[in-house]
């Protein structure tokens, strides 16, 4: 639980990923969930909603370290570049960002500042979306290759099954307690957008890397979040 937990927050200091660690993403991503709920639901009783919300989202990008902003935004650079997939992986690794990953993230984070602007998101969703979200990206490893061997992803992929999607079910439950049946047309929003991007690494990449696993992360956050505040 510890790897995972230094892995998907600033929390703790830098640990070796394991075997484990994937088992305990479902967990801490519920935990991540409860803390971004919790300032949302403060926020609002303190702010008005603009204000609110961008309380929210500095306190969601601090509670991660940006860590998921970031693997969009590399992501965004090599899967929209047009060129080899070797360059590609160049230009995910390197420091800088390009077009792609300024427009990426611009997009995001407007869309999540609005979105947290609404004070009715029930702090359980919270905890649902931001485990579910960690769950898809967990998975990623057993259904494809890895594209980068060596890799920080790399010393964790033996740790990915299948059956962690089982977590999802309790998940979409719980959404379905909340929300009704938008609940668990969201998980399956998140699940759409998570094969998409794959799909997406798998055919550019020739596989996954940790920064699509960020990506993964964000943006079916972003879309479960999208599908609960379409719902009437």
């Amino acid at each position: 639980m510890l790897s995972a937990l230094s892995f998907l927050t600033i929390l703790g200091p830098p640990r070796a990923p394991s075997r484990h660690t994937f088992r305990w993403f479902a967990i801490v991503g519920a935990g991540l969930g409860a803390a971004v709920g919790g300032v949302h639901l403060g926020a609002h009783l303190l702010w008005p909603p603009l204000v609110a919300a961008a309380v929210v989202l500095a306190a969601d990008l601090l509670f991660t370290g940006a860590l998921h902003l970031d693997g969009l935004a590399d992501s965004a650079d090599g899967l929209g570049a047009q060129t080899d997939r070797a360059r590609r992986l160049e230009l995910m690794a390197e420091p800088g960002i390009g077009a792609f990953a300024l427009a990426a993230g611009g997009a995001i984070l407007v869309g999540r500042w609005a979105l947290f602007a609404d004070g009715d998101i029930d702090f359980l969703a919270f905890l649902c979306v931001w485990s579910a979200s960690r769950v898809l990206a967990a998975t990623v490893p057993a259904f494809v290759d890895y594209a980068r061997p060596g890799g920080l992803a790399e010393a964790f992929r033996a740790g990915s099954s299948r059956w962690l999607l089982a977590w999802l079910a309790p998940v979409a439950a719980g959404l379905f307690f909340i929300a009704g049946p938008a609940g668990p047309i969201a998980v399956g929003a998140a699940g759409v957008i998570c094969v998409g991007i794959v799909a997406a690494a798998r055919r550019r990449l020739d596989g996954f890397t940790g920064d699509i696993l960020g990506a993964v992360i964000i943006l079916s956050e972003t879309a479960a979040l999208l599908t609960l505040a379409a719902a009437p």
